[in-house]
């Protein structure tokens, strides 16, 4: 069973849910591969249409659902109405790329018999892979969660979705699929289109489930590779694209560090603490010069954060067992010392801790362990070649933060050692906050997600839930619309190595 609990005061709120049988999970299943050549036969037309449709849906509900997620995650009105704006919008992007077109890579090469091999007509394009399992998120309940990106992105490309919910936003999750589920009966989807579940014995069988041809997960690095493995050691083993956890390094260069320690102070605090340190883009991990003096900066500024309660007991308990295993390093200095929050409901003191480089070298698999919550670690160093030793350490994460000035000597080493470890790379700015754009990348190699080349943010994410086909000397009345001769959806193609929307001569086929 499912019930949210208030995280301001510990008491359960909303009715209990009951979790999903196996059986369930097979009719769900077996409901969203009916409904799948339903879906992936729309025109890129019709399913931009009812991408849009479930966009304004919520729109339409924002006040009410925006209520309820603020009883079940406590995470205030403010924030919570522009993540509903943000999460209407992904559907709203997703729909600009179908009427686009491009993501599909139509792509046709006319018959060459003096080529080298010699070759016959062929056209190539993605076509969608079938039901996606789309698992929810706590610390997003709309972004990340039933009509997340994954959500959308999944329905752009064509494929039916079965979402299991997170337990901690049960009955927020149960209303989202309701409001999508009439906009999709209107737009007269087939049953089948989206479904929810709950339970975590449901995630299991979900993912195992035959008819389940991807899943994008995004949670803790136990769950994830959990399920990971299930999806690999299936008779058929299906794509797993998982969000697992990010320490987000950051590198302030000596001469930042000189120039502006306190808007640099300034900015790492906010960014830090942001959602209580429950932002999977918090900078967990900062590389600052010993002359600086930013800890202490630092130290002075999240002390007088403001704090909402974390999300889930589970967060609580991984926060406080991570921040102790970070203090039991020798050498690593907790600098605050608040008092614990009194009262019901998941509140904990934020902190900052700090250690300098040769510490941060002896014990870096302790150190790069992302501490979710409201924790962030300095790491002092004194000369350019600890800090490269320690960069050489980090794993792989979501992005990686450069402060540096113009024309500063340290600058392109720092950058190219974050580069080769992150999915973003930002310059002088901070990770939290994701802009829901073209060029986004939301991904990073292991242990930030399981699939370095792909995103969950941005408009390639639907390249996740697509696979390649080439069709060979295909009649034209049994091509898809967009390798058809006159290019009827007039989208952009790539015709014998040139991009043009323009139609080719028919061939003989």
């Amino acid at each position: 069973m499912s019930r949210a609990i208030d995280p301001r005061t510990g008491a359960a709120v909303g009715p209990e849910i009951a979790d999903t049988t196996t059986e369930e999970i097979r009719d769900a299943c077996a409901r969203a591969a009916q409904a799948a050549p339903w879906l992936g036969g729309l025109s890129f037309q019709e399913r931009a249409a009812v991408l849009a449709a479930l966009g304004q849906a919520l729109r339409d509900h924002s006040d009410e659902l925006v209520a309820l997620a603020d009883t079940e995650t406590a995470l205030g009105r403010q924030r919570l109405t522009g993540e509903l704006a943000r999460t209407a919008a992904q559907f709203d992007l997703f729909a600009e790329v179908l009427r686009d077109g491009a993501f599909c890579e139509a792509t046709l090469d006319s018959p060459d018999p003096e080529a080298v091999p010699p070759h016959t007509d062929l056209r190539r394009m993605l076509v969608p892979l079938g039901p996606v399992a789309v698992f929810a998120a706590s610390n997003f309940p709309f972004a990340f969660s039933v009509a997340g990106g994954d959500t959308a992105s999944a329905l752009a490309a064509g494929c039916p979705v079965v979402v299991k919910a997170h337990p901690g936003h049960p009955g927020l999750s149960v209303r989202t699929a309701e409001i999508l589920a009439a906009a999709l009966s209107a737009a007269g989807a087939a049953e089948g289109v989206l479904t929810l579940v709950h339970g975590e014995a449901a995630g299991r069988a979900l993912v195992a489930d035959p008819a389940v041809t991807a899943v994008a997960f995004t949670g803790s690095p136990g769950g994830g590779r959990a399920l990971f493995d299930i999806a690999m050691s299936r008779p058929d083993p299906i794509p797993f694209y998982g969000e697992l956890g990010s320490i987000n390094p950051v590198v302030v260069t000596a001469a930042a560090g000189e120039a502006r320690p306190d808007d640099i102070a300034d900015g790492l605090a906010g960014s830090a603490m942001l959602g209580s340190g429950q932002f999977c883009t918090k900078p967990g991990l900062v590389f600052v010069p010993e002359a600086a003096g930013l800890p202490g900066r630092v130290a002075e500024r999240v002390a007088a954060a403001n704090l909402a309660p974390l999300l889930t007991a589970r967060i609580e308990a991984g926060f406080r067992e991570g921040l102790q295993r970070l203090l039991k390093v020798p050498g690593v200095r907790a600098l605050l010392d608040v008092p614990e929050p009194t009262g019901a409901g998941h509140r904990v003191a934020p902190q900052v801790v700090t250690a300098d480089a040769r510490t941060f070298l002896a014990n870096a698999a302790v150190l790069t362990e992302e501490c979710f919550g409201p924790v962030t670690l300095l790491v002092t160093y004194s000369t350019e070649e600890e800090l490269a030793a320690a960069l050489a350490l980090i794993p792989g994460a979501l992005t990686g933060t450069l402060h540096a000035e113009p024309d500063d000597p340290g600058a392109a080493s720092a950058a190219a050692a974050l580069g080769a470890r992150v999915g973003r790379l930002i310059y002088n700015g901070w990770p939290t906050g994701v802009a829901v754009t073209w060029s986004q990348h939301h991904g990073g190699p292991w242990p930030a997600t399981t699939a370095v080349l792909h995103t969950s943010v941005g408009a390639t994410a639907i390249r996740r839930f697509l696979r390649p086909i080439t069709y060979q000397d295909m009649p034209e009345p049994l091509l898809p619309a967009a390798l058809r001769d006159d290019n009827p959806l007039g989208i952009l193609r790539r015709v014998d190595g040139v991009l043009t929307t323009s139609g080719v001569a028919g061939q003989a086929r």
